[in-house]
Protein backbone atom coordinates (compact mmCIF):
# COMPACT_ATOMS: atom_id res chain seq x y z
CA UNK A 1 0.00 0.00 0.00
CA UNK A 2 1.33 3.42 -0.95
CA UNK A 3 1.81 6.27 1.54
CA UNK A 4 -1.10 8.15 -0.03
CA UNK A 5 -3.65 5.34 0.19
CA UNK A 6 -6.40 5.83 2.74
CA UNK A 7 -8.76 3.61 4.68
CA UNK A 8 -12.20 3.15 3.09
CA UNK A 9 -15.41 1.65 4.42
CA UNK A 10 -14.59 -1.54 2.51
CA UNK A 11 -11.60 -2.12 4.79
CA UNK A 12 -13.98 -2.82 7.68
CA UNK A 13 -16.69 -4.75 5.84
CA UNK A 14 -15.26 -8.25 5.96
CA UNK A 15 -14.37 -10.00 2.72
CA UNK A 16 -11.34 -9.70 0.48
CA UNK A 17 -10.48 -6.02 1.07
CA UNK A 18 -10.49 -6.33 4.85
CA UNK A 19 -8.56 -9.61 4.68
CA UNK A 20 -5.83 -7.95 2.63
CA UNK A 21 -5.59 -5.06 5.11
CA UNK A 22 -5.16 -7.43 8.04
CA UNK A 23 -2.77 -9.88 6.39
CA UNK A 24 -0.50 -7.47 4.52
CA UNK A 25 -0.59 -4.31 6.64
CA UNK A 26 -1.53 -5.13 10.25
CA UNK A 27 -0.17 -8.63 10.96
CA UNK A 28 3.50 -7.79 10.18
CA UNK A 29 3.52 -5.51 13.23
CA UNK A 30 2.40 -8.26 15.60
CA UNK A 31 3.06 -11.94 16.14
CA UNK A 32 6.25 -13.60 17.31
CA UNK A 33 4.60 -14.65 20.57
CA UNK A 34 4.04 -18.40 20.73
CA UNK A 35 0.47 -19.30 21.65
CA UNK A 36 -1.66 -22.41 21.39
CA UNK A 37 -3.93 -20.67 18.88
CA UNK A 38 -2.35 -17.42 17.77
CA UNK A 39 -3.09 -14.33 15.75
CA UNK A 40 -1.55 -15.74 12.58
CA UNK A 41 -4.28 -18.38 12.12
CA UNK A 42 -6.95 -15.63 12.08
CA UNK A 43 -9.58 -17.70 13.85
CA UNK A 44 -12.42 -16.15 15.85
CA UNK A 45 -10.39 -16.05 19.09
CA UNK A 46 -6.92 -16.84 20.46
CA UNK A 47 -5.78 -19.38 23.07
CA UNK A 48 -2.98 -18.47 25.51
CA UNK A 49 -1.98 -20.94 28.24
CA UNK A 50 -5.33 -22.67 27.87
CA UNK A 51 -7.33 -19.43 28.18
CA UNK A 52 -9.46 -18.41 25.21
CA UNK A 53 -9.42 -14.64 24.63
CA UNK A 54 -11.38 -12.36 22.30
CA UNK A 55 -11.81 -8.61 21.79
CA UNK A 56 -14.34 -7.04 19.45
CA UNK A 57 -15.33 -3.41 18.74
CA UNK A 58 -18.84 -2.49 17.61
CA UNK A 59 -19.84 0.58 15.62
CA UNK A 60 -23.23 -0.47 14.26
CA UNK A 61 -25.30 2.31 12.74
CA UNK A 62 -27.89 3.05 14.02
CA UNK A 63 -27.27 1.88 17.56
CA UNK A 64 -30.87 0.59 17.78
CA UNK A 65 -32.35 -1.62 15.07
CA UNK A 66 -35.27 -4.06 14.77
CA UNK A 67 -34.58 -6.94 17.13
CA UNK A 68 -31.55 -5.53 18.90
CA UNK A 69 -29.10 -2.79 19.77
CA UNK A 70 -25.36 -2.19 19.95
CA UNK A 71 -25.17 -3.50 23.53
CA UNK A 72 -26.86 -6.82 22.81
CA UNK A 73 -24.74 -7.14 19.68
CA UNK A 74 -21.49 -6.58 21.59
CA UNK A 75 -22.23 -9.34 24.10
CA UNK A 76 -23.45 -11.85 21.51
CA UNK A 77 -20.55 -11.25 19.14
CA UNK A 78 -17.90 -11.75 21.81
CA UNK A 79 -19.56 -14.74 23.51
CA UNK A 80 -20.10 -16.49 20.16
CA UNK A 81 -16.51 -15.99 19.01
CA UNK A 82 -15.26 -17.64 22.21
CA UNK A 83 -17.79 -20.48 22.09
CA UNK A 84 -17.09 -21.53 18.49
CA UNK A 85 -13.54 -22.58 19.46
CA UNK A 86 -15.06 -25.04 21.92
CA UNK A 87 -14.66 -22.87 25.01
CA UNK A 88 -17.01 -21.90 27.82
CA UNK A 89 -17.20 -18.05 28.02
CA UNK A 90 -16.57 -16.89 31.59
CA UNK A 91 -16.52 -13.08 31.82
CA UNK A 92 -16.55 -9.87 29.78
CA UNK A 93 -14.81 -6.48 29.83
CA UNK A 94 -16.74 -3.56 28.33
CA UNK A 95 -15.28 -0.32 26.97
CA UNK A 96 -17.56 2.61 26.05
CA UNK A 97 -16.61 5.52 23.83
CA UNK A 98 -19.54 7.93 24.22
CA UNK A 99 -20.28 10.92 22.02
CA UNK A 100 -21.00 14.24 23.69
CA UNK A 101 -24.76 14.85 23.51
CA UNK A 102 -25.78 11.19 23.71
CA UNK A 103 -29.10 10.94 25.55
CA UNK A 104 -28.94 9.24 28.93
CA UNK A 105 -32.08 7.37 27.93
CA UNK A 106 -30.26 5.91 24.90
CA UNK A 107 -27.31 4.89 27.06
CA UNK A 108 -29.75 3.24 29.48
CA UNK A 109 -31.29 1.24 26.62
CA UNK A 110 -27.84 0.07 25.52
CA UNK A 111 -27.00 -0.99 29.08
CA UNK A 112 -30.28 -2.88 29.24
CA UNK A 113 -29.33 -4.64 26.00
CA UNK A 114 -25.99 -5.67 27.50
CA UNK A 115 -27.66 -6.94 30.66
CA UNK A 116 -30.32 -8.86 28.76
CA UNK A 117 -27.82 -10.63 26.50
CA UNK A 118 -25.49 -11.29 29.44
CA UNK A 119 -28.34 -12.88 31.38
CA UNK A 120 -29.16 -15.11 28.37
CA UNK A 121 -25.55 -16.20 27.97
CA UNK A 122 -24.82 -16.49 31.69
CA UNK A 123 -21.67 -14.42 31.08
CA UNK A 124 -21.30 -11.04 32.76
CA UNK A 125 -19.31 -7.79 32.54
CA UNK A 126 -16.72 -7.65 35.35
CA UNK A 127 -14.56 -4.66 34.32
CA UNK A 128 -14.39 -1.90 31.73
CA UNK A 129 -13.67 1.69 30.77
CA UNK A 130 -15.58 4.80 29.65
CA UNK A 131 -14.44 7.71 27.48
CA UNK A 132 -16.28 10.71 25.98
CA UNK A 133 -15.44 12.39 22.66
CA UNK A 134 -16.66 15.56 20.96
CA UNK A 135 -20.14 15.81 19.46
CA UNK A 136 -20.47 14.72 15.84
CA UNK A 137 -17.54 12.30 15.81
CA UNK A 138 -19.16 8.90 16.43
CA UNK A 139 -22.86 8.68 15.70
CA UNK A 140 -23.75 7.95 19.31
CA UNK A 141 -21.28 5.53 20.81
CA UNK A 142 -18.83 2.73 20.11
CA UNK A 143 -18.63 -0.36 22.32
CA UNK A 144 -15.63 -2.62 22.75
CA UNK A 145 -16.41 -5.96 24.35
CA UNK A 146 -13.62 -8.33 25.33
CA UNK A 147 -14.02 -11.70 26.96
CA UNK A 148 -12.23 -14.81 28.09
CA UNK A 149 -13.20 -18.42 28.51
CA UNK A 150 -11.88 -21.81 29.45
CA UNK A 151 -11.91 -25.18 27.76
CA UNK A 152 -15.39 -26.69 27.81
CA UNK A 153 -15.75 -30.18 29.27
CA UNK A 154 -17.96 -30.99 26.32
CA UNK A 155 -15.05 -30.19 23.97
CA UNK A 156 -13.00 -33.16 25.18
CA UNK A 157 -15.92 -35.51 24.54
CA UNK A 158 -16.48 -33.91 21.13
CA UNK A 159 -12.86 -34.40 20.06
CA UNK A 160 -12.83 -37.99 21.37
CA UNK A 161 -15.69 -38.73 18.95
CA UNK A 162 -13.75 -37.05 16.13
CA UNK A 163 -10.65 -39.15 16.87
CA UNK A 164 -12.75 -42.32 16.92
CA UNK A 165 -13.43 -41.86 13.22
CA UNK A 166 -10.44 -39.73 12.19
CA UNK A 167 -7.15 -41.12 13.41
CA UNK A 168 -5.03 -38.23 12.13
CA UNK A 169 -6.93 -35.62 14.15
CA UNK A 170 -4.67 -33.94 16.71
CA UNK A 171 -6.22 -30.48 17.17
CA UNK A 172 -7.17 -29.57 20.74
CA UNK A 173 -9.66 -26.93 19.62
CA UNK A 174 -12.42 -26.46 17.06
CA UNK A 175 -10.67 -24.47 14.32
CA UNK A 176 -11.34 -23.39 10.74
CA UNK A 177 -8.43 -25.46 9.43
CA UNK A 178 -9.81 -28.75 10.84
CA UNK A 179 -12.30 -29.33 8.01
CA UNK A 180 -11.62 -32.48 5.94
CA UNK A 181 -13.02 -34.25 2.89
CA UNK A 182 -16.42 -35.77 3.62
CA UNK A 183 -17.31 -33.50 6.55
CA UNK A 184 -20.87 -32.22 6.40
CA UNK A 185 -21.60 -28.49 6.47
CA UNK A 186 -24.51 -27.50 8.72
CA UNK A 187 -26.04 -24.02 8.90
CA UNK A 188 -27.90 -23.36 12.16
CA UNK A 189 -30.68 -21.25 10.64
CA UNK A 190 -31.83 -18.66 8.14
CA UNK A 191 -29.34 -16.11 6.84
CA UNK A 192 -29.57 -12.39 6.08
CA UNK A 193 -31.89 -11.43 8.95
CA UNK A 194 -29.44 -9.18 10.83
CA UNK A 195 -28.04 -7.33 7.83
CA UNK A 196 -31.48 -6.55 6.38
CA UNK A 197 -32.80 -5.45 9.78
CA UNK A 198 -29.92 -2.99 10.18
CA UNK A 199 -30.28 -1.78 6.58
CA UNK A 200 -34.00 -1.12 7.13
CA UNK A 201 -33.11 1.04 10.15
CA UNK A 202 -30.30 2.85 8.31
CA UNK A 203 -32.37 3.76 5.28
CA UNK A 204 -35.88 3.88 6.73
CA UNK A 205 -36.96 1.02 4.48
CA UNK A 206 -40.05 -1.10 4.94
CA UNK A 207 -40.09 -4.47 3.23
CA UNK A 208 -43.74 -5.17 4.06
CA UNK A 209 -42.82 -7.79 6.66
CA UNK A 210 -41.41 -8.13 10.14
CA UNK A 211 -37.66 -8.45 9.46
CA UNK A 212 -35.74 -8.39 12.73
CA UNK A 213 -32.13 -9.10 13.63
CA UNK A 214 -31.18 -12.62 14.72
CA UNK A 215 -28.60 -11.26 17.20
CA UNK A 216 -28.26 -13.61 20.20
CA UNK A 217 -25.63 -15.46 22.23
CA UNK A 218 -25.25 -19.07 21.06
CA UNK A 219 -23.00 -20.59 23.73
CA UNK A 220 -25.72 -22.82 25.23
CA UNK A 221 -26.68 -24.20 21.80
CA UNK A 222 -23.03 -24.81 20.96
CA UNK A 223 -22.49 -26.73 24.20
CA UNK A 224 -25.34 -29.06 23.28
CA UNK A 225 -23.84 -29.97 19.90
CA UNK A 226 -20.40 -30.53 21.46
CA UNK A 227 -22.04 -32.98 23.86
CA UNK A 228 -23.11 -34.99 20.79
CA UNK A 229 -19.60 -34.89 19.35
CA UNK A 230 -18.00 -34.91 15.93
CA UNK A 231 -17.80 -31.15 15.38
CA UNK A 232 -14.47 -30.15 13.79
CA UNK A 233 -15.11 -26.51 12.80
CA UNK A 234 -17.53 -23.75 13.80
CA UNK A 235 -17.86 -20.16 12.67
CA UNK A 236 -20.40 -17.35 12.91
CA UNK A 237 -20.93 -15.88 9.41
CA UNK A 238 -20.88 -12.20 10.36
CA UNK A 239 -19.41 -9.55 8.02
CA UNK A 240 -19.32 -10.93 4.48
CA UNK A 241 -21.95 -13.50 5.40
CA UNK A 242 -22.02 -17.18 4.51
CA UNK A 243 -19.96 -16.59 1.36
CA UNK A 244 -17.02 -15.14 3.29
CA UNK A 245 -17.16 -17.75 6.07
CA UNK A 246 -17.17 -20.72 3.68
CA UNK A 247 -14.29 -19.28 1.67
CA UNK A 248 -12.27 -18.78 4.86
CA UNK A 249 -12.80 -22.43 5.72
CA UNK A 250 -11.84 -23.60 2.25
CA UNK A 251 -8.67 -21.47 2.23
CA UNK A 252 -7.50 -22.43 5.72
CA UNK A 253 -8.35 -26.15 5.50
CA UNK A 254 -7.18 -26.49 1.87
CA UNK A 255 -10.37 -28.31 0.85
CA UNK A 256 -13.20 -27.62 -1.53
CA UNK A 257 -16.72 -27.02 -0.27
CA UNK A 258 -19.79 -28.07 -2.23
CA UNK A 259 -23.07 -26.41 -1.24
CA UNK A 260 -26.64 -27.14 -2.36
CA UNK A 261 -28.38 -23.85 -3.12
CA UNK A 262 -31.88 -25.16 -2.42
CA UNK A 263 -30.77 -26.36 1.05
CA UNK A 264 -29.63 -22.92 2.28
CA UNK A 265 -32.37 -21.63 4.62
CA UNK A 266 -33.43 -18.09 3.66
CA UNK A 267 -36.71 -16.51 4.67
CA UNK A 268 -38.82 -15.60 1.67
CA UNK A 269 -39.16 -11.95 2.74
CA UNK A 270 -35.37 -11.73 3.07
CA UNK A 271 -34.92 -13.26 -0.37
CA UNK A 272 -37.41 -10.83 -1.94
CA UNK A 273 -35.86 -7.82 -0.18
CA UNK A 274 -32.38 -8.80 -1.38
CA UNK A 275 -33.64 -9.17 -4.95
CA UNK A 276 -35.26 -5.71 -4.76
CA UNK A 277 -31.98 -4.18 -3.54
CA UNK A 278 -29.64 -6.16 -5.80
CA UNK A 279 -27.95 -7.78 -2.78
CA UNK A 280 -26.74 -11.37 -2.55
CA UNK A 281 -28.14 -12.81 0.72
CA UNK A 282 -25.12 -15.12 0.92
CA UNK A 283 -22.93 -12.04 1.46
CA UNK A 284 -25.09 -10.41 4.15
CA UNK A 285 -23.87 -10.58 7.74
CA UNK A 286 -25.56 -12.53 10.52
CA UNK A 287 -25.25 -12.29 14.30
CA UNK A 288 -27.22 -15.28 15.57
CA UNK A 289 -26.22 -18.15 13.30
CA UNK A 290 -23.23 -20.48 12.98
CA UNK A 291 -21.93 -22.88 10.40
CA UNK A 292 -20.56 -26.20 11.60
CA UNK A 293 -18.24 -28.72 9.99
CA UNK A 294 -19.23 -32.14 11.35
CA UNK A 295 -17.92 -35.62 10.62
CA UNK A 296 -20.33 -37.61 8.47
CA UNK A 297 -20.93 -40.21 11.18
CA UNK A 298 -22.57 -37.77 13.64
CA UNK A 299 -23.93 -35.07 11.32
CA UNK A 300 -27.56 -36.21 11.44
CA UNK A 301 -27.51 -36.46 15.24
CA UNK A 302 -25.98 -32.98 15.53
CA UNK A 303 -28.67 -31.66 13.18
CA UNK A 304 -31.40 -33.24 15.30
CA UNK A 305 -30.04 -31.64 18.47
CA UNK A 306 -29.76 -28.25 16.76
CA UNK A 307 -33.36 -28.41 15.56
CA UNK A 308 -34.53 -29.12 19.10
CA UNK A 309 -33.20 -25.73 20.26
CA UNK A 310 -34.87 -22.34 19.84
CA UNK A 311 -31.75 -20.95 18.17
CA UNK A 312 -31.26 -23.83 15.72
CA UNK A 313 -34.82 -24.86 14.85
CA UNK A 314 -34.27 -24.05 11.14
CA UNK A 315 -30.89 -25.78 10.86
CA UNK A 316 -30.06 -27.72 7.69
CA UNK A 317 -27.21 -29.68 6.17
CA UNK A 318 -26.24 -27.48 3.23
CA UNK A 319 -23.23 -29.27 1.77
CA UNK A 320 -19.95 -31.06 2.38
CA UNK A 321 -16.19 -30.73 2.12
CA UNK A 322 -14.64 -32.30 -0.96
CA UNK A 323 -11.30 -32.92 -2.69
CA UNK A 324 -12.83 -32.62 -6.17
CA UNK A 325 -11.84 -28.93 -6.26
CA UNK A 326 -10.21 -26.40 -3.93
CA UNK A 327 -12.83 -23.65 -3.83
CA UNK A 328 -16.45 -23.09 -2.80
CA UNK A 329 -19.02 -24.14 -5.38
CA UNK A 330 -22.81 -23.99 -5.26
CA UNK A 331 -25.03 -26.48 -7.01
CA UNK A 332 -27.85 -24.29 -8.28
CA UNK A 333 -31.56 -25.11 -8.20
CA UNK A 334 -31.43 -25.86 -11.94
CA UNK A 335 -28.61 -28.37 -11.54
CA UNK A 336 -25.59 -26.35 -12.65
CA UNK A 337 -22.67 -25.16 -10.54
CA UNK A 338 -21.30 -21.70 -9.86
CA UNK A 339 -18.27 -20.61 -7.91
CA UNK A 340 -19.01 -18.74 -4.69
CA UNK A 341 -16.15 -16.27 -4.42
CA UNK A 342 -14.97 -14.29 -1.42
CA UNK A 343 -17.02 -11.07 -1.43
CA UNK A 344 -15.24 -7.74 -1.63
CA UNK A 345 -17.10 -6.81 1.56
CA UNK A 346 -20.50 -6.95 3.17
CA UNK A 347 -23.03 -5.02 1.04
CA UNK A 348 -24.56 -3.48 4.19
CA UNK A 349 -22.18 -1.00 5.93
CA UNK A 350 -21.74 -0.79 9.70
CA UNK A 351 -23.81 -3.83 10.63
CA UNK A 352 -21.76 -4.61 13.75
Amino acid sequence: MSKKERITMAHGAGGAVMSKLIKTFILPYFGGFETEVGLEVLDDAAVVDGIVFKSDSHAVKPIFFPGGDIGRLAVAGTVNDIAVLGAEPLALACGFVLEEGLLFDDLRRVLEGIKGASDEAGVFVVTGDTKVVEKGSLGGLVVNMSGFGKRSRALDHNLAIVRKYRSESSSRWVLDRNLRKGDKIILSGTIGDHGLAVLSAQEGLSFGSNIVSDVRPLNHMIKKVLEVGGVVSMKDPTRGGLANALNEWSDKAKVGISVEENEIPIREDIRVACEMLGIDPLEVGNEGKIILGVIEETAEEVLEVLRATKEGKSAKIIGKATDEFNLVAIKTVVGGRRILTTPVGDPVPRIC
